[in-house]
């Protein structure tokens, strides 16, 4: 006799977004968070206080966990995921992760910058105020240093980041935030005070 089908065990967050656990282990959410409706967050994953994680994105912590600190943000479409038993991916605070990115198995120190559509693959680091560009792939076993740019596939350093593009890259994390509240506050069909941006 075969055993029933049950339905799918999930749960939404206040913003329409889709946590699923992997073997009994569910992610967890600061209630301060913004996960947005078509973004999928599977298994060990840890979203810290005022991140926001965008529309379509997926993070699956199945095989090893994902840890995402204070006021990063994960934006449309980008997929993290994890190496078996080895790489976790681990993103510090007020990262910026731009669309479409792929991350595996890397660690994103503090004020980390990846540009759209970039690759970032295993036991790979960015160091803080580290920038991938738009399109770059950092391979496994490379490290972006502080302040530095790297691109090109495979990445390799380009220049120093200045101080007036590091100063501009910090700025971006406040950006998005203030951007995701916005999206709350209208998700509830409120009207915010000052409105943003």
């Amino acid at each position: 006799m075969s055993t029933p089908v049950k339905a799918p065990l999930y749960k939404e967050t206040a913003l329409g977004g889709r946590l699923t656990p992997f073997k009994g282990v569910w992610p967890k959410v600061d209630s301060s968070s913004y996960v947005f409706h078509g973004a999928q967050v599977v298994g060990d994953v840890e979203i810290g206080a005022d991140s926001s994680v965008w529309h379509n994105c997926v993070l699956r912590g199945d095989v090893n966990y994902i840890k995402i600190g204070k006021r990063s943000n994960i934006q449309d479409g980008t997929v993290i995921h994890v190496s078996t038993h080895t790489y976790p991916t681990i993103i510090g605070d007020d990262v910026l992760v731009a669309h479409m990115a792929m991350l595996h198995g890397c660690t994103l120190h503090n004020n980390a910058f990846v540009g759209i559509g970039a690759i970032v693959m295993d036991d790979t680091h960015i160091m803080e105020d580290g920038m991938l560009a738009a399109g770059a792939m950092l391979t496994t076993g490379k490290t972006v240093g502080s302040g530095e740019l790297w691109t090109g596939q495979p990445a390799k350093f380009r220049r120093k980041l200045t101080e007036k593009e590091i100063a501009k890259n910090r700025s971006m994390a406040e950006h998005y935030r203030k951007i995701a509240e916005q999206h709350r506050i209208d998700s509830v069909g409120g009207v915010a005070e000052a409105p943003y941006p």
